[in-house]
């Protein structure tokens, strides 16, 4: 059993897990290092979404995901195309202001009247107004994907520990020479720190600040209902998709903000918050309003004060925190941070604006100027 390797990869979610299949690709020998079980967090709780316009990966998230069973060597269950349905005017025409936008970015987004909306979401209701069909991203199997992208590095030679959290991330001369867990102490030449909420807590002691506030973000799954053509379908502050099976598994919010440490938390389900899911799904889709909620869970994620993904270098160190949207990107963002630990920088997309230069005068009260505060303390 090795105890150096070229790149060490702290935390094995889908961010990663795909950071450290990139690299193993290269040749390189990485490790994987979890606190608990891989993708226990919310890289095996979210819903599933593949079609991040706003980011400066989305290209390449588009390109690779149709790809990634293949490249992978295992299923993902990847699903194509996307629809969105209103409920309200406003949200309609948010919609199609998302749609304007991604016209001119040359991707296709058809327009749905009411009745169009109805056909290709049968479970929807007479309060559909109608809605917008993405002819490009999808959703895949979250549990899948990050078996697939685990197997797949194993495959190539990586390793993967189970049940063993980053006690001290060791340096000399300000260069990172490996890290301490209970089980023992491994050198590198490279870490790759992608570890969620604990992310802020491991790097502080080096000098980097990546400020981060944890969250809670729940799901529910209900009884299967009828297959429908497209599986994912959001609406009414939902995310979520249908699975194969025909189960309904939705979240979005709210999140419920918490304190968290180098050794996580429990990221237990909480009624009310299933109940408020429950309702909005009824609401988008009345007629399996009479399905039963059968399980609920909730992940861990993280969240930048602007809210969007930090991805970058400092010295022998790459970070990605990916803030809520790391499960879509992860096969363009395991590239990038390839990129950026074997050449320096990103190949295929300008992500300067994901850098943690952009906090350097970040306010020390920005948690509770922004109202992020667990229940008890607002």
């Amino acid at each position: 059993m090795s105890t150096h390797y070229d790149v060490i990869v702290v935390g094995g979610g889908v961010t990663g897990l795909s950071s450290a299949w990139w690299l193993a690709r290269d040749g390189l020998r990485v490790l994987v290092l979890d606190k608990g079980v891989v993708g226990a967090e919310a890289s095996s709780r979210n819903g599933g979404g593949c079609s991040h316009y706003q980011s400066p990966l989305f290209l390449e998230e588009q390109r690779l995901w149709p790809m990634m069973d293949e490249l992978l060597g295992y299923p993902t269950e990847h699903s194509p195309e996307r629809v969105i349905i209103a409920t309200n005017q406003h949200n309609l025409d948010h919609y199609h202001f998302i749609a304007g936008m991604c016209d001119e970015m040359g991707y296709r987004v058809d327009r749905l009247d009411p009745q169009q909306a109805r056909e290709l979401v049968p479970i929807a209701g007479d309060n559909c107004l109608g809605g917008i069909h993405y002819r490009f991203g999808g959703h895949a199997n979250p549990q899948r994907t990050v078996q697939a992208y685990a197997w797949a590095l194993q495959d190539l030679g990586g390793r993967i520990i189970q049940h063993c959290p980053v006690l001290t991330i060791d340096s000399s001369g300000g260069t990172v020479t490996g890290v301490t867990t209970p089980q023992g102490s491994f050198t590198c030449g490279s870490l790759v720190v992608a570890a969620g909420p604990q992310i802020m807590a491991l790097l502080e002691p080096l000098g980097i600040h990546v400020p981060l506030v944890a969250a809670r973000a729940e799901m529910i799954v209900t009884e299967p209902a009828p297959l429908m053509k497209y599986g994912g379908v959001d609406g009414n502050g939902l995310y979520g998709r249908q699975t194969m099976r025909g189960n309904l598994a939705f979240g979005g919010g709210p999140h419920e903000w918490i304190d968290t440490s180098p050794e996580g938390v429990r990221a237990r389900p909480t009624t009310p918050l299933s109940r408020n899911l429950a309702r909005r799904v009824a609401e988008l889709f009345p007629k399996a309003a009479h399905l039963n909620v059968i399980r609920s869970w909730a992940g861990i994620i993280e969240n930048t004060p602007d809210g969007r993904p930090a991805i970058d270098r400092v010295g022998n160190v790459t970070v990605a925190s990916m803030s809520g949207v790391g499960f879509g990107l992860s096969p363009a963002t395991g590239h990038a941070v390839r990129d950026l630990v074997v050449d320096g920088q990103c190949s295929f997309a300008e992500i300067s604006k994901l850098g943690l230069a952009r906090f350097d005068n970040l306010a020390p009260d920005w948690r509770e100027t922004q109202g992020w505060l667990p229940l008890e303390a607002a």
